[in-house]
């Protein structure tokens, strides 16, 4: 079975942001290009594997099957449905930051 996948809002600024931090705050263009490359081709490969990443283990998350995909020096969360064959993109955050915190806040 082949998933749908689909990025909520924030999952769409979070990789805006990504993009422009690496593009014009590191001025590596390029760089940036590659990083972009390398998250949406994870991404993609959700279409065919969702359940091949660990749970995320906060609640409210682990309970709605969120799961975490590291990609780089990026983490990307995301809840696959079984019932609707569809993988949502839920946030992608730099890996080194408290990432707890802004999870907590999105559950609201």
């Amino acid at each position: 079975m082949k998933y749908d996948l689909i990025f909520t809002k924030q999952a769409e600024d979070d990789l805006r942001g990504i993009f422009e931090y690496i593009a014009f705050e590191l001025l590596a263009p390029e760089n940036a290009a590659g990083q972009m490359d390398r998250i949406e081709k994870k991404i993609q490969s959700l279409a065919k594997f969702p359940e091949k990443y660990r749970l995320y283990d906060r609640e409210p998350w682990k309970s709605r099957n969120t799961r975490v995909v590291p990609v780089d020096n990026y983490v990307v969360f995301y809840i696959s449905d079984k019932d609707t064959a569809v993988v949502t993109i839920v946030r992608i955050m730099y890996s080194g930051r408290d990432i707890d915190k802004p999870m907590d806040e999105y559950s609201d």
